[in-house]
């Protein structure tokens, strides 16, 4: 990995730390951070990174683009449980974990770096720090999944998917991805669907509204909130969940 001071060109893995350290990065820590041996591969859209059952010895960084992690039914119904943005690690629990009881799949064409699993153990005991980030990185990703529950089981349509707007702006914005409110979107809305639980047909209806609110526009599969206050209303937000810090 190769990393710059700049914010709009730094490495996502870095971004991603940087926006929800508690603490500032020592040089070594940076260093060890950017030399981390990863292998990029590019993911199709559609296409599964890791499945459910596998066994992996490597975990991965999304680099770029929008990744879900899912479960389905054994009749194969899809849910969505969380979407993820780049410098997410979104599989990090299989540093421990043996077997992995989630997929995750590429929304939109992605990049993604893996790590060996023993690479990463030997940065956190070299820089205990870098461990007690990445730990925080896997409660966070736990919160996200805490707030999706309430926001499918508690919450009407048109809140469901302003909160997601939000939170999506919001998790972009702190990497650098949401200049002026603005992100790409490329969840199509059976996608949005299996994340929301409600039927495509709900999916259209309800972007329709918030759309003729006056609080977002989605052209061309890119996402602009136009009242920022009043979606957060709509939906309810509070981002202490996300702990993003800068």
């Amino acid at each position: 990995m190769n990393g710059t001071n700049d914010h709009a060109t730094r490495h996502p893995l870095l971004r991603r730390i940087d926006s929800i350290a508690l603490f500032e990065l020592s040089s070594e820590e940076r260093a060890a951070l950017e030399t981390l041996p990863m292998q990029v591969a590019r993911i199709e859209a559609a296409q599964d990174i890791v499945r459910e059952g596998d066994r992996p010895s490597r975990s991965f960084t999304l680099l770029s683009g929008i990744a879900s992690t899912y479960k389905t039914t054994q009749s194969g119904k899809r849910q969505v449980m969380s979407y993820h943005v780049p410098g997410d690690v979104p599989d990090l629990q299989s540093l421990h974990l043996q077997t992995l009881d989630i997929s995750i799949a590429a929304i939109s064409p992605c990049r993604v770096g893996f790590v060996q699993h023993e690479a990463m153990r030997t940065l956190f005991r070299a820089h205990p720090r870098l461990g007690e980030l990445f730990w925080r990185v896997t409660l966070i990703d736990a919160a996200f999944v805490r707030e999706w529950m309430l926001n499918t089981g508690r919450r009407n349509a048109y809140a469901r998917m302003a909160h997601l707007f939000c939170e999506l702006v919001t998790r972009l914005g702190a990497v650098g991805l949401a200049p002026e409110l603005s992100c790409d979107w490329p969840m199509t809305q059976p996608e949005l669907a299996d994340a929301l639980g409600i039927t495509p047909v709900h999916v259209s209806r309800t972007i329709r509204d918030l759309k003729a609110a006056g609080l977002v526009s989605l052209r061309s599969r890119r996402l602009t909130v136009h009242d920022w206050e009043g979606l957060v209303t709509a939906a309810e937000f509070d981002p202490t969940y996300l702990h993003v810090r800068r």
